[in-house]
């Protein structure tokens, strides 16, 4: 039952119920026609997007992958790994139909009944590797996100079969199968440029032996200066390979201050970004910076990112070449499930995280 228009969410309590217990979203929210964001999606002043931060003229880098093994396009991945954290890539392995795929697939998933999509939530989901919900650690939270999600954590193609929503399964397994063609290039090149020239089967299971693809919906929002379609954060993982769609607002930190640098969207292109997990494998060689989402006051938009990870149980630190070559450790040895729990049991706060694994 869709509560009244007047001021229908003043009652924490009744805006819980909606959005998570009945697993409406944001997206129901959006739906109903609201003139006024609820206050529990207001963000203090400081987490808004002040556009005078913005640079217009600055970009990442685009890198086009057609020869991904010249020396040429190497250096540029790795320059950019180092120097931006952030990179764009065009004319790469994933076909272009496979990603417009993926993406009609999240918006039909979105568009599903609420209760069909609750059935995927935390109360309800029959396995934690697959979850919808809302904002991001809504409990942890003093001001909630204006996105929905679904994410999916790849265990089998036998697990995602019988788990993973049948409205979308086939365009995300196929979408990441795709992907790790290009997923196994870019972390050869950046292996290769911390001097590390044989990934071994250990190795490469500690740099992508797990991967979570999310679908991320982000609806129109009243208000869209009030608030964060995500918050300033940095991933956790190895690397994140970006699926966005046409309408843009995902912001990159510029190396120093508080400027912020918009990623425009280009057909076709998939924006990769280094996570905590190689900052702390390549012993600060390789950045992962913050970054966060505007909301949008006029579209409904969507992105699909593919999480590549370590697995929970690896043990992750600087790699032992760098530091057989007399490099200093500047993180210690951390398990990587302490890493991540650390990073979901609290509201996104920038580039934090890292300090957990600080020597």
């Amino acid at each position: 039952m869709a509560p009244t228009l007047a001021d229908p969410f003043h009652d924490s309590s009744a805006l819980r119920e909606f959005v998570i217990n009945q697993g409406n979203g944001v997206k129901g929210l959006s739906e109903l026609g609201l003139t006024a964001l609820p206050k529990q999606y207001i963000q203090p002043l400081e987490e808004r997007t002040c556009m005078s931060n913005i640079v217009p003229q600055e970009t990442i880098p685009i890198i086009d992958m057609s020869n991904w093994e010249d020396p040429r396009v190497a250096k540029s991945i790795c320059d950019a790994a180092s120097k931006w954290g952030f990179f764009q890539i065009v004319n790469h392995d994933v076909p272009i139909e496979v990603l417009e795929n993926v993406k009609d697939a999240t918006y039909k998933f979105f568009r599903l009944p609420a209760e069909v999509k609750n059935k995927y939530s935390k109360d309800h989901s029959s396995s934690n590797n697959v979850r919808f919900g809302t904002s991001f650690t809504p409990q942890a939270e003093k001001a909630l996100e204006w996105k929905d999600y679904l994410s999916l954590f790849y265990v089998s193609e036998e697990q995602a079969s019988a788990l993973w929503p049948s409205i979308c399964r086939d365009q995300v397994l196929d979408y990441m199968k795709k992907s790790e063609v290009v997923i196994k290039q870019l972390l050869k090149v950046l292996m290769k440029g911390l001097n590390v020239n044989e990934i071994d089967d250990t190795k490469e299971s500690m740099l992508m032996g797990s991967m979570r693809t999310n679908l991320n919906y982000y609806p129109i929002c009243p208000n869209p200066e009030l608030t964060v379609g995500v918050g300033r954060h940095s991933d956790v993982s190895t690397l994140t390979i970006l699926l966005q769609d046409e309408i843009g607002g995902l912001f990159v930190r510029e190396n120093e201050g508080d400027n912020w640098i918009h990623v425009p969207p280009i057909k076709g292109s998939l924006v990769i970004n280094v996570g905590d997990a190689l900052q702390i494998m390549s012993n600060g060689r390789y950045r992962s910076v913050e970054h966060r989402v505007v909301a949008n006051g006029s579209n409904n938009r969507i992105s699909v990112p593919i999480f590549v990870n370590p697995r929970p149980a690896d043990m992750i630190g600087p790699l032992p070449e760098l530091i057989a070559n007399g490099e200093k450790p500047i993180y210690k040895q951390v398990l990587y499930s302490d890493y991540v729990k650390h990073f979901f049991r609290k509201a996104h706060n920038g580039k934090k995280t890292v300090g957990f694994a600080e020597l």
